[in-house]
């Protein structure tokens, strides 16, 4: 270690001067890492509100396409019961009486 002289600092003064930097680097880094979070955080809130959106329109778009198939599969239903009932009628009118 080389011998200090004059006005240089002491090493117990260069320690604290030292600690009170690092401190402060580390309160800066701290406060960058903090505002990192903050803003990620509010990303992350944007996009859950924008997917509890979208899954609202997408329960909204599923039930309407059920009630659209359900009125699909009765109507299915009744031209079924239709075509039946024409089928039986022209096997009766073949058939001699």
């Amino acid at each position: 270690m080389l011998p200090l002289r004059g006005p240089l600092l002491t090493p117990v003064a260069t320690r604290f001067y030292s600690d009170s930097m690092n401190a402060e680097a580390g309160n800066q880094h701290f406060e960058l890492e903090l505002q990192r979070l903050e803003k990620r955080l509010d990303e992350l809130l944007v996009i859950c509100r924008q997917l509890q959106d979208e899954n609202v329109s997408l329960r909204q778009r599923q039930d309407g396409l059920m009630e659209e198939r359900a009125k699909l599969i009765q109507m299915n239903d009744q031209v079924r019961s239709r075509v039946e009932a024409m089928i039986t009628r022209l096997k009766a009118m073949e058939t001699p009486a």
